[in-house]
């Protein structure tokens, strides 16, 4: 018997910064691309480390302008 591992599946790039927060950056379907290339590494890479060191008001004028959305944990207070 072959046994195989799960077919179809994604790929996603998220920078993470423990004790900060963690930046959705990019995801794709395994089968649109076998990965990404170098290039598109390092800039996920640059902007990975702006969002992990971006200061509080630059995140809430990010909110406030659509250029990021904050998802949450679910444990948020109404």
């Amino acid at each position: 018997m072959r046994v195989r591992g799960r077919s179809g599946g994604h790929r996603v790039l998220i920078a993470w910064r423990r004790t900060a927060r963690a930046v959705f950056l990019f995801g794709f379907a395994k089968s649109a691309r076998g990965n990404i290339d170098d290039d598109e590494l390092a800039t996920a890479q640059e902007i990975a480390q702006i969002w992990l060191d971006a200061d509080p008001s630059a995140l809430d004028k990010a909110l406030a302008d659509g250029i990021i959305v904050e998802i949450g944990d679910g444990d948020e207070e109404n």
